[in-house]
């Protein structure tokens, strides 16, 4: 019955009304010209019944490796799907998994359908897509523009959350480079109510004002609003400063790496409820002679702790070495950290930027499917270590070969303690894994 619930039900309505009708004719002993106008009827009724119904799409899931793939998100083409089941472009469709039951989706920006699926190691999972009105979604993954705190771009899905700055805060001459983390322990999306409640100007007003007679009850009304501080769905306790931050990418020029700042425009194009996209642009940087452009992709599924990003150079005319990183907050013989090139990722412990206040472990990693140059730890000497790194002990680098005209994919992401991830251990294998799977893909047949 997939996909023609509401017509088999309509048709069986219309059967019902017509044996009712039939029942009375017979009662009252029609006349034979009334009794042959029923029975038309009535095989009209089961000709409609039986006819032909649109076949649904059936899209076959096999998964390559021996590891489960549980929640990750597949693309098909909304045109590919209309196109099979005969459908105008507005029309609506629902997926379901091989119990019948109803899977989330969403129609992304670049009009792929996009849904969860679970495929068990070295095995296949059919899921069916036709035509119908499906259920709502709760929104997910999501984020915006925050213009009320120097241009922040925040966005989170129901494991973990992010920021990146913009050029509010640059104008500021605050040299912050990387992505910001901001740990959650709840599903549902929270960080807009932080903002709400960091920025509340009332309440801004009323610390001002105690600044100046109590400031002991100046710091508790801060304290109790603050999204520094863990309000019982986490907070904002990792630093980036004038680094990497939590995964962001950088070319390589002469052994130096030119940072980006903060990016110039932006385009949000998915905001939920399972996907957020958004498209940053920075500045021009000079890169040998020519103004080069970054443009990075940054996307963000709902079940994923880890952002898939696609950054381009323009004007750039040679091969580049580019690095992804993290930022290192301990001595080397301190870290817990991992680096392989050769299997393509990086991940680390972070202590949070205060580990006498228990805000747990931040664990930070970066995955790549393409292959990699190198991946090590670089370590800072003073003075550059206080004085143009904000204190940070180094950062863990994983290197590679930009060439122009080529997109550079990867993803990056965090996990918490305090939510999912208990041991580093955890961490580790959940960074492998993933290692693994960004370069062995689901196959996806559509038929």
């Amino acid at each position: 019955l997939v996909g023609s619930e509401m017509c088999i039900r309509d048709r069986l309505v219309s059967l019902l009304i017509l044996a009712d009708s039939l029942y009375f004719c017979l009662s009252v002993r029609q006349t034979i010209n009334s009794m042959k106008k029923i029975f038309l009827a009535v095989a009209t009724a089961l000709a409609m019944f039986s006819c032909s119904q649109k076949e649904p799409v059936t899209v076959t899931i096999t998964n390559p490796l021996s590891i489960d793939r549980n929640g990750e998100m597949v693309e098909i083409s909304m045109a590919e799907i209309t196109g099979k089941l005969q459908l105008p472009d507005t029309a609506q469709v629902i997926v379901l998994d091989e119990n019948g039951l109803e899977v989330p989706y969403q129609i992304t920006y670049d009009d792929m359908l996009i849904f969860p699926a679970s495929v068990k190691g070295d095995a296949s999972a059919v899921y069916t897509i036709a035509e119908g009105t499906p259920q709502p979604v709760d929104v997910v993954a999501c984020g915006r523009q925050y213009p009320e705190r120097v241009d922040d771009i925040a966005w989170e899905n129901d494991l973990t959350a992010y920021r990146m700055y913009g050029p509010a805060l640059q104008a500021t001459g605050e040299r912050a480079f990387g992505y910001d983390v901001w740990v959650k322990s709840v599903k549902e999306p929270v960080v807009e109510a932080r903002y709400a409640s960091e920025l509340n100007p009332e309440t801004m007003e009323q610390i001002a004002k105690l600044r100046k007679t109590n400031p002991k009850a100046a710091d508790e009304l801060y304290h109790s609003v603050s999204y520094h501080v863990d309000h019982g769905n986490g907070l904002d306790c990792y630093k980036v400063g004038p680094t990497l931050g939590g995964g962001a990418t950088a070319l390589v020029v002469d052994g130096e790496i030119v940072y980006p700042y903060c990016y110039k425009t932006y385009e949000i194009l998915d905001n939920g409820p399972l996907r957020f996209t958004v498209k940053a642009v920075y500045n021009p940087e000079t890169i040998k002679g020519k103004d080069v452009v970054e443009t990075r992709v940054i996307s963000l599924d709902a079940g994923s702790q880890l952002n898939k990003t696609v950054v381009t150079y323009e004007n750039l005319t040679e091969a580049t070495p580019v690095v992804a990183g993290v930022v290192l907050h301990e001595p080397l013989d301190q870290c817990h950290y991992m680096a392989s090139a050769e299997d393509g990722y990086i991940l680390y412990a972070d202590p949070t930027d205060n580990v006498n206040n228990n805000n747990g472990t931040i664990y930070v990693g970066c995955v790549f499917p393409g292959m990699l140059t190198d991946a090590k730890p670089v370590m800072y000497e003073e003075p550059e270590k206080t004085q143009e790194r904000g204190g940070a002990d180094g950062q863990l680098l994983a290197y590679a070969d930009y060439q122009p005209g080529s997109p550079f994919i990867y993803y990056w992401g965090s996990g918490w303690s305090k939510y999912g991830f208990e041991t580093a251990e955890a961490w580790d294998t959940y960074i492998q894994n993933a290692a693994v799977a960004k370069r062995n893909p689901l196959q996806v047949t559509v038929k």
